[in-house]
């Protein structure tokens, strides 16, 4: 494997520094570094002598020439500004080359300039959902991107960077997507990218095991004429299916390198790897690639069109593509040419010619094109494959759905592995999470005796220890809670849960693929408000967006754990899984009035792909655990400790030494904040603490369980664990501050109430400021009304 090396995700340096053939001045010299785009377009240029290394000297450029005229390799051409914007060279003259930034010869100067800048390669990765592509990403950049067996995870683009035989390797993780069109998120935001960003290199990943479907973008991509090759990952799957592949053949057919890889185990990721740099260093050869014959009508059609097309204004562009998408009806190519002189006429020829050709199908054109394409895959497949045992397998590698997606099973399993997954949680994380606890009160301890009396200590041990360390004990769980999620993601049955609940999100005004943010929610609510984007419909995306805070996310779980295991420690993992149920209830609750009030339109018909079951990979596991963690350690070394040191110094202050522990805290400033918010919180039985606690958690939610461990922190000479201390915590009257009941409603309260201040940020994003603020005043309604609804009738009950 090639030397690795983590990049940001700001896009790649050097791009800012490049120098562009249409900013050099007249009568000035300079060198070809590299052209950019693909298509008809690269191979004139390179034809016309631009290729790297070679001298130009520009004759005529005026600020508004077009074209402007150069000189190179003794003949003058003229090159649409447009054109020239898009060759990338280095400077020849002497003020381009300051002594400051380079000692020596401008000719050494250029030599290195090229051998350095020549060897940075951008690639851009695209292909289906669930083809491994991301998995390709984070193998070869080693960083801990989320991967997840569902489309949607992918919501925008990841770039990371690595090293690789002398080369400097710009990979960008684009949306999975099934085609190129303008129907989705993902399709637009691939397509602008492909038009826009240029890469050197597609690298189209396929699924080996269902190659039928995923060559279908594959032939979209082969429409833009690119240097591209091939990854045909969960190549081992193919064979253990028993089938057989033709992979030179198939890839002479299609005219670009097919490389078998196994991504979860790094198979033939290095052969891929020196097969894109074998294309880059030979791209100057001009490799014939194929183009799919759509039959004598449709050709016929795609002709008339490209006449018409005299020039475009991203000459990148293959004009066989733009004819081929206006036929199709492409609204966004449309809108990329509508400064053309002729727009008007291109348009109204497609439109003929579109009509023409459903006249002559009896069918309408997506449907004609796509015919086509299926069957040039049918053919290739057909010399080069043979799946004569494929069939049984694959019957049999789905017969799991026959029970995990029965109309009458599906949902007690479902309930099932909730369970499991939150009694494990507690059972599991019991044993690290009381060792930590442990330290903890060690720590404090040591450090108590250890330092001298007074302030500086008391920060140290009642401020920062506690608090912080009262989070940190959570860790483990919040760590098997990942684990779960991950194992389920990457098996294929979250898929499936989407599958299974589907019923019940139609009736709730949503859309089936809402699921798929919510269970992202259960992570963090800001992706999985992002995630709204894989939903088409912009009525979906509101509703899903704007009841995804009551998703019970991974900040929420420290309070749960830590009340539950104080209070109501005889059924942890039910009492935590009927938290998540009443959060997604009331979601639906919500959408079903949100729906009817403003929104009356109904909602899209649930298409999602139900990929195979697989057998989840240790490798991707463990990395989402790592990540999770470096996240959560992460928060807890900044906005946590910032905060458990505020809430200190505000109960510490004005500090009165004659006061006990209690009434210092009441006296303090933060005692007087949570009397004064107290009154509205009162009639469901929180007192001041709990007060205090919910409004420092509108920052994150494990902010409540710091300022719980400042505030209840009554003994001064002793250490101990927040559980036992709110166990033996009492009110003015003596009696006991928290029951079973009180720690239900105040575990509902955070449940239901404002998510945090990053996903309310989200939700103004996606969805409007309108929306946002909404959210903000209904969230705490609800928590307050749900929240005094279930104290006062259980008090009638009990």
């Amino acid at each position: 494997m090639s030397q690795i090396d983590n990049y940001n995700n700001n896009h790649n340096t050097a791009v800012k520094e490049e120098l562009k053939l249409s900013d050099m001045a007249e009568h000035t010299r300079c060198v070809v570094l590299k052209v950019h785009g693909h298509g008809g377009f690269r191979h004139r240029i390179l034809e016309l002598g631009f290729v790297r290394g070679q001298e130009v000297k520009v004759i005529k450029n005026a600020p508004l020439m077009d074209p402007i005229e150069y000189e190179i390799m003794g003949t003058h051409v003229s090159l649409r500004r447009s054109e020239a914007a898009n060759i990338e060279v280095i400077s020849l003259e002497e003020g381009a080359h300051p002594d400051n930034l380079y000692h020596g010869t401008i000719e050494e100067h250029v030599a290195h300039e090229i051998k350095e800048k020549s060897h940075i390669i951008t690639v851009a990765l695209i292909g289906n959902p669930n083809c491994g592509k991301t998995s390709i990403f984070n193998f070869v950049t080693n960083l801990k991107e989320k991967v997840g067996n569902y489309s949607g995870v992918t919501v925008s683009s990841k770039t990371g960077q690595f090293y690789h035989n002398g080369y400097t390797i710009n990979i960008v993780d684009l949306p999975g997507t099934y085609s190129i069109t303008e129907f989705s998120p993902e399709e637009v935001y691939v397509q602008q990218y492909l038009n826009k960003n240029k890469p050197d290199i597609l690298l189209n990943v396929v699924d080996a095991s269902n190659l039928e479907r995923n060559l279908f973008l594959t032939t979209q991509l082969i429409d833009q004429n690119p240097n591209m090759l091939i990854a045909l990952n969960m190549y081992d799957e193919l064979q253990h299916n028993g089938s057989t592949l033709n992979v030179n053949q198939l890839s002479q057919m299609f005219g670009f390198p097919i490389i078998p890889t196994v991504a979860k185990n790094g198979q033939g990721i290095s052969n891929l790897l020196n097969a894109i740099i074998n294309i880059y260093e030979n791209d100057q050869q001009l490799t014939k690639h194929i183009h799919i014959n759509y039959g004598e009508d449709v050709e016929n059609a795609i002709r008339k069109i490209r006449t018409q097309i005299n020039n475009l204004n991203d000459p990148t562009n293959c004009n066989r593509f733009v004819a081929l998408r206006l036929l199709e009806g492409d609204k966004l190519i449309e809108k990329s040419i509508n400064t053309l002189p002729n727009y008007k006429t291109i348009i109204t020829t497609a439109q003929e010619e579109r009509k023409l050709l459903e006249k002559i199908f009896q069918e309408d054109i997506t449907s004609i094109i796509s015919e086509i394409k299926y069957g040039f895959i049918r053919g290739a497949l057909s010399e080069t494959l043979n799946n004569n045992s494929c069939n049984n397998k694959k019957q049999l590698r789905y017969a799991l759905d026959v029970i995990l997606t029965n109309r009458w099973l599906g949902i007690p399993i479902l309930l099932l592995f909730l369970w499991l997954m939150f009694q494990t949680t507690f059972t599991l994380g019991q044993y690290p999470q009381h060792w930590i606890e442990c330290f903890i009160e060690w720590l404090g301890n040591f450090t108590r005796n250890t330092m001298p009396k007074g302030m500086l200590t008391d920060m140290l041990v009642d401020g920062i220890i506690s608090g912080v360390g009262g989070v940190l004990v959570f860790l483990p769980n919040i760590l098997i809670l990942f684990l779960f999620i991950s194992l389920l993601e990457d098996s294929g049955y979250m898929a499936r849960a989407a599958f299974i609940v589907d019923k019940f999100m139609h009736k709730a005004g949503l859309h089936g693929k809402s699921f798929i943010p919510y269970i992202i929610g259960v992570g963090c609510s800001v992706p999985a408000i992002m995630a709204t984007r894989i939903l088409e419909n912009p009525k979906d995306r509101i509703l899903t967006t704007i009841t995804i805070p009551f998703i019970s996310c991974s900040a929420r779980l420290p309070v749960y754990v830590l009340f539950i295991a104080a209070f109501m420690p005889s059924h942890q993992g039910l009492v935590l899984m009927s938290i998540y149920i009443i959060g997604m209830l009331v979601a639906f609750l919500t959408s079903l009035i949100i729906n009817k009030v403003a929104f009356k339109n109904a909602s899209d018909q649930f298409v999602m792909e139900l990929p195979p079951y697989r057998i989840p990979t240790l490798r991707n596991t463990i990395m989402h655990m790592w990540d999770k963690s470096v996240m959560y350690l992460k928060k807890m070394g900044t906005l946590i400790l910032v905060a458990s040191v505020i809430i200190w110094a505000l109960g510490y202050f004005p500090h009165n030494n004659q006061a006990t522990p209690q009434q210092q805290i009441e006296q303090s400033y933060i005692g007087k904040i949570g009397h004064a918010i107290q009154p509205i919180l009162q009639p469901i039985g929180f007192d001041w603490r709990m007060s205090v606690s919910l409004c420092t958690g509108l920052a994150a939610k494990e902010m409540v369980v710091s300022t719980l461990a400042v505030l209840y922190n009554d003994d001064t000479q002793h250490v101990t664990p927040l559980n036992h201390k709110l166990q033996q915590a009492t009110n003015e009257n003596g009696e006991k501050q928290f029951t079973p009941l009180k720690a239900y409603c105040f575990l509902l309260f955070i449940l239901l109430y404002f998510p945090c201040v990053a996903a309310i940020t989200a939700i103004a994003k996606e969805s409007g400021k309108r929306w946002a603020l909404f959210t903000i005043v209904y969230t705490i309604a609800v928590a307050w009304i749900v929240s005094f609804s279930v104290y006062r009738i259980a008090l009638l009950i009990i």
